[in-house]
């Protein structure tokens, strides 16, 4: 009897797992009715989203005539690279480029740099008053940029930094919301992946820059992204820090190209054509890099 049972048991066991048959989505007429809405709701959320910046590049293209007369219209009449011309030959527009060129880089590796040290001290390294300062880089994000814009003037004039690449630069490299996110994504990362390292006489600074450092890519990613965008973007500061037309910047020039310099009249095609210009080397580094943001850190802890 009880051979039997242990008979039956194995054959049990020896049979193959019954598989369970995969239950189909059932579309009904109500579920296909609620996705066509909402993909239509998304076209048209994308073309609202969208059409300002193709509005922006075929203004661009026309004449001074037709931009007036139809501004709107994505089709220019009479295709012309007039715009174009005339801003990187008779203006100072690479004038611009070049001075937003060299002072995003210097400021995005300088950020990128600054910000992961201070946030991989905030992190793993326990010191006095650590709680304190991490308080007061918060604080600082709570602090509106115009607030501080008279006394970064001032500042900068007492230093003898006004009016010079050093001014331009030195303020931008250290955001206080790249350390937040430096911080956070640390203390996410084990401190396990450290410890080895640490045993072999390793010391804080070859464990953050050989070790953790690499492992933080994604925040990494991000940071370089948002320093890029940001510092080639920014103008309140450029404002406060430089008066010479030797170091203007793209968006100083842009802003007084919508003031009304370089001749008289609407100018469309002439703003738009420097806008879009503007636009190309953040949407380039963002297409390179998006897919890197939201990769979670690889694991160095081996079993």
């Amino acid at each position: 009897m009880s051979a039997a049972t242990v008979l039956t048991e194995a054959e049990i066991h020896d049979q193959p797992p019954i598989a369970v048959p995969r239950r189909r989505r059932r579309f009904t007429v109500k579920s296909t009715l609620g996705q066509v809405v909402l993909y239509a709701l998304l076209v048209a959320l994308a073309i609202i989203y969208i059409y300002p910046f193709l509005v922006q590049v075929a203004t661009s293209f026309k004449s001074e005539q037709e931009a007036a007369i139809s501004p709107i219209s994505l089709i220019p009449q009479t295709f012309t690279t007039a715009a174009y011309e005339r801003l990187f030959l008779n203006s100072d527009f690479p004038l611009w480029f070049a001075n937003s060129a060299i002072v995003t880089i210097c400021v995005t590796l300088g950020r990128v740099f600054f910000v992961s040290l201070a946030g991989y001290a905030l992190a793993r390294l326990n010191f006095r008053g650590r709680g304190v300062v991490f308080a007061l880089v918060v604080g600082v994000m709570a602090v509106p940029g115009v607030v501080l814009l008279i006394p970064k003037f001032l500042v900068l004039n007492q230093l003898g930094l006004y009016d010079s690449y050093a001014g331009m630069i030195l303020p931008l490299l250290v955001d206080a919301a790249g350390v937040f996110i430096m911080k956070n994504f640390f203390e996410s990362i084990p401190p396990s992946v450290e410890e080895q390292a640490r045993i072999d006489g390793a010391g804080s600074f070859r464990i953050f820059w050989s070790i953790v450092l690499p492992m933080a890519m994604p925040a990494l990613v991000t940071i370089i992204i948002l320093s890029f965008q940001g510092s080639w973007n920014e103008l309140s500061h450029f404002i406060v820090s430089t008066q010479s037309p030797q170091l203007t910047t793209l968006t100083k020039g842009v802003a007084s190209l919508a003031s009304g310099q370089l001749s008289q009249g609407t100018q469309y095609p002439l703003k738009l054509a420097a806008a879009a210009i503007m636009t190309i080397p953040v949407a380039v580094l963002f297409f390179i890099f998006q897919r890197r943001i939201m990769n979670t850190s690889e694991g160095a802890v081996k079993g």
